[in-house]
C-alpha cells in the first residue's frame, strides 16, 4: 500500500502569509515530534501513543501564528463534504492536525477557514519536489536572531529520498531564528549579541510522508530524525523561542524489518536537509 497525497496552497493577496494542506486519500496513521519550546498546534494529542484515533485525514501547515489554526476549520469542512472522517453517530468527523509558523504583520490577516478550504479545493497530487514562496512559505524568513538587517526570505519545499525500504518525502516550511551552518553568521557570535526583537517569532514545521512499511514506532523515529536534518542545516535550532515540529504519516501496513528501521529514518533526515537547501537556494527579492 502506497501513500497517496495531494497538496494545496493558499497565499494571501499581498503574498505575506498563507497555508499549505496535505490531503491523504484515507485516514492515515501519523505521529508528531515537537522539539521547539514554543509550538503552535492543533489535534496533536490524538497522535500520541495509546490514543484512540492516532491517524489523520489531512495535515495543515499554516502561517498566522495561533490565529492561523482556524484554517483547519476550512479543511475539515472540505473533507466533511467529501464524506471523509472518523465515523460517528453525528456523521464523519475529519481529523486535521495542524501546526503554525509566526508571520504576523500589522494587518493581522492570518489564514482563516476560507483559506484552508481554498487550499483543499486546489490540491493536486504531490508527485515531484518543489521549492516555493506560496502557501505557508509566503511569509517565512530565517536568520532572525542577528537582527532585522540580517533577515532573509525563506519558503516551503518538498524533497524525496529513496531507500531500499521505501521513500520518504519531507514538506518543510522554514521560518528559523537560526542561519545556515555554512553561513558567515557563526553560532559563536550569538553568545555576545543582545537579544533581538524577533527572537520569539520563529518556527520550522514540516510533514513527512513515509511510503514504505512503517509502524507507529518507526514513524516516530522518522519524525525524530527530521529534527536531526533541521539541526544539520540551521543553527541554532530547537530553542526555547522556536516551535520546531514535524509530523510523520504513512499507511503502516505491517511490521518493518530492521533494515527499514535504519533506512527510513535516515531517508527522513536527508529529505529534510534537501528540502531546506532548496529553500535556501530560492532567490532573494
Amino acid at each position: 500500500m502506497s501513500a497517496t497525497v495531494r497538496i494545496g496552497h493558499w497565499t494571501r493577496d499581498d503574498g505575506r502569509s498563507g497555508c499549505t494542506v496535505l490531503l491523504f486519500d484515507a485516514l492515515t496513521p501519523a505521529v508528531v515530534d515537537v522539539r521547539g519550546g514554543a509550538p503552535g498546534s492543533r489535534e496533536t494529542d490524538l497522535l500520541r501513543s495509546g490514543s484512540l484515533v492516532g491517524s489523520v485525514d489531512a495535515i495543515l501547515l499554516t502561517g498566522g501564528s495561533a490565529f492561523g489554526l482556524s484554517a483547519a476549520d476550512g479543511v475539515m469542512r472540505y473533507l466533511r463534504e467529501q464524506g471523509r472522517g472518523v465515523p460517528t453517530s453525528g456523521g464523519p468527523v475529519p481529523i486535521v492536525s495542524a501546526a503554525v509558523i509566526f508571520d504576523l504583520d500589522g494587518e493581522l490577516r492570518p489564514p482563516d477557514a476560507s483559506a484552508g478550504y481554498a487550499a483543499s479545493e486546489t490540491a493536486t497530487m504531490l508527485t515531484s519536489d518543489f521549492a516555493t514562496r506560496d502557501g505557508v512559505g509566503a511569509g517565512a524568513t530565517f536568520q532572525k536572531m542577528w537582527g532585522p538587517a540580517f533577515v532573509r526570505r525563506a519558503g516551503v519545499a518538498a524533497a524525496t529520498v529513496t531507500s531500499n525500504a521505501g521513500k520518504v518525502t519531507a514538506v518543510v516550511a522554514l521560518n528559523a531564528i537560526g542561519a545556515p551552518l555554512d553561513s558567515p553568521l557563526k553560532r559563536e557570535a550569538l553568545l555576545h549579541l543582545p537579544s533581538a526583537s524577533t527572537e520569539r517569532e520563529a518556527t520550522t514545521i514540516g510533514a513527512l510522508i513515509v511510503d514504505g512499511v512503517a509502524d507507529r514506532d518507526l514513524l516516530t523515529r522518522c519524525a525524530i530524525a527530521a529534527h536531526d536534518g533541521l539541526a544539520r542545516s540551521i543553527a541554532p535550532s530547537h530553542t526555547l523561542h522556536d516551535g520546531d515540529l514535524f509530523f510523520a504519516a504513512g499507511p503502516a501496513p505491517g511490521t518493518p524489518d530492521q533494515v527499514a528501521r535504519l533506512q527510513l529514518p535516515l531517508a527522513a533526515e536527508l529529505a529534510v536537509e534537501r528540502a531546506i537547501q532548496s529553500i535556501l537556494q530560492l532567490p532573494q527579492p
